[in-house]
C-alpha cells in the first residue's frame, strides 16, 4: 500500500465523489459507533470525524477514509473494516484544529496502517 492509500476510499467501496456523508450511520466489524459527523481532506490527508455519542463517552474520531470498506447511500451507513475498539484505540481526537494537523494525522494513519498490517481492516 502506498502512503496516501489509507487517505483514499477504495474503489469498491461504494463511495460517490461529491456525496456528503454527514449523518450518515458508521458500522464496525462489532457493531453501531456513531454517525459521519463532517469529511475533510487537509494536506490531501482524506478522513472522517466520527461522533460516537455515548459509545466512546461522547468523544468524537477521526478514521481515515481507507478503512472504509462500504458506503451504502440508500440506507445512509458506511461500513469501516476494523472494530470499534481499534477505532477507540486510535490516537484521541481532543480539538478540531488536530484535523489539520500533519502531525497528528500521521500518527492516526500509522495506528490504522498497522491494523492493516494485522488483517483487520482491508486498506
Amino acid at each position: 500500500m502506498t502512503i496516501d492509500g489509507i487517505w483514499s476510499y477504495t474503489p469498491d467501496s461504494g463511495h460517490a465523489e461529491g456525496r456528503d456523508l454527514t449523518d450518515y450511520a458508521v458500522m464496525t466489524a462489532d457493531g453501531t459507533l456513531g454517525h459521519v459527523e463532517r469529511e475533510a481532506d487537509p494536506h490531501g490527508m482524506r478522513h472522517l470525524v466520527v461522533d460516537t455519542g455515548v459509545w466512546l463517552f461522547g468523544r468524537s474520531a477521526v478514521v481515515p477514509v481507507g478503512v472504509v470498506t462500504g458506503v451504502d447511500h440508500a440506507d445512509r451507513k458506511v461500513t469501516l473494516g476494523c472494530s470499534g475498539d481499534d477505532v477507540k484505540d486510535a490516537p484521541r481526537f481532543r480539538t478540531d484544529s488536530e484535523t489539520t494537523d500533519p502531525a497528528y494525522l500521521t500518527a492516526v494513519g500509522d495506528h490504522y496502517r498497522r491494523l492493516s498490517s494485522r488483517g483487520t481492516p482491508s486498506v
